[in-house]
């Protein structure tokens, strides 16, 4: 049986949702009301005698759970929460990240100009290499599971007994993923509640009782944000632009939306560009079009999702479209603005340089151009007078230096 060593429980409300009785905290669904993501905290409810040194940490859809330490060993799926867990001190807690390689290369890629900020992704395990695992999570012998329990349970093989088994039996479940595309959960999570990745990250924030690191850099996010927002073009000006990933046989795209709510548009919607695609019906925030559809489109600018990963070369995409007879004729490629974008699957430092970025590829007549980028390297060294925030700010908040 393992050990119990900081998780306590969670409250009979946040039980009956893990199996499936009555859903979740009871709230309701918000969507953000402005282009850019909130930044409001975590809900916190810390016990601070001598004797119970618990706390309480609260959100949809784990309702509360309460620790009596901060957790040491961590579980994450997907890499916001690893992000998060290094921009709060904590990387080195994490024991899982979906394809490490992938995950912890990126990371590292924006890492490197953050002085004494780094991420070990070789030891960690892949969640699902194999399909999320029951047995894996038992061997992992976690203190937290920073993965939302509505998603385990659409897993295959997964029931809602097998959720809340995990809970009462290794550690609490403590993730939002639906927030990621406003998608709809299983019935069983009817009052499931959304959260921007500011405010998801505020809430892990208080699972590590790390709130002076995360206001901290809410403050650092929300200087960018409102530069870039308050010295955008009017919007007759701004390019039409598409997000899309190209097939890797260059035959197809996946494409995104770019404004749409979401915590996986956390770095497009802020900037606010003419979505090429918005009117386009997807099922979900993502389609698929052939070059035909892309050439009606005609976007200015095109953003290669995952092309700063090592999973796409961005120099056989460009070739790719070049050597096609629609694609070289799209205004993007013509004139040289297809380039890298980050991932989705962002967490806050990711967030900061990839709004940097996406700012710098879609207006580089205001905040200045985009360098030339080489599979492989590392994310691209702008001079310090075109940075669009401080690195030795943040890197001070994650080192404890400047808290």
């Amino acid at each position: 049986m393992p050990s119990r060593r900081r998780f306590l429980g969670t409250t009979a409300a946040g039980l009956a949702g893990l199996s499936g009785l009555a859903g979740c905290q009871g709230s309701t669904a918000e969507t953000p009301t402005t282009p850019a993501d909130t930044t409001t905290s975590g809900d916190t409810t810390s016990t601070t005698t001598t004797s119970d040194p618990s706390y309480t940490v609260s959100m949809s859809p784990t309702g509360d759970v309460t620790f009596d330490e901060v957790p040491e060993t961590v579980f994450t799926v997907f890499p916001q929460y690893l992000d998060m867990a290094v921009a709060l001190g904590h990387g080195d807690a994490v024991n899982a990240v979906y394809v490490p390689k992938m995950s912890g290369t990126t990371m590292n890629h924006y890492y490197h100009h953050l002085d004494g900020v780094s991420l070990d992704w070789s030891g960690l395990a892949d969640p699902l290499s194999d399909g999320l695992s029951k047995e894996q999570l038992y061997a992992l012998d976690s203190d937290v599971h920073l993965a939302d329990p509505a998603w385990a349970s659409t897993q295959t093989n997964w029931s809602q007994a097998d959720v809340a088994d995990v809970a009462e039996n290794v550690a609490p479940w403590f993730g939002n993923f639906f927030s990621g595309t406003h998608g709809q959960p299983p019935d069983d999570y009817a009052d499931y509640k959304y959260y921007s990745l500011w405010e998801l990250f505020g809430h892990v924030a208080d699972v590590f009782q790390e709130q002076a690191r995360y206001e901290a850099l809410v403050q650092v996010h929300t200087d960018l944000v409102d530069h870039i927002q308050t010295n955008l073009p009017p919007r007759s000006e701004r390019p039409t632009t598409v997000r899309a990933t190209l097939s890797r046989d260059g035959s197809t795209f996946w494409t995104y939306y770019l404004n749409e709510p979401g915590y996986w548009l956390a770095d497009t919607r802020p900037l606010g560009a003419n979505d090429a695609f918005a009117d386009q019906g997807w099922d979900g925030l993502w389609g698929t079009v052939d070059y035909e559809t892309m050439l009606e489109a005609d976007p200015d600018v095109i953003l290669h999702l995952w092309g700063l990963t090592p999973n796409y070369s961005m120099a056989d995409t460009i070739e790719m479209l070049e050597n096609n007879p629609n694609g070289q004729q799209l205004t993007a490629v013509q004139e040289g603005r297809v380039y890298p974008a980050g991932m989705r699957y962002q967490g806050p430092i990711m967030n900061l340089f990839q709004l940097e970025m996406g700012a710098k590829q879609l207006y580089p007549d205001v905040f200045g151009a985009w360098p030339d980028y080489e599979d492989g390297e590392h994310y691209p060294d702008i001079p310090a007078d075109e940075q669009l925030f401080d690195r030795d700010r943040v890197a001070g908040i994650i080192t404890g230096e400047a808290n």
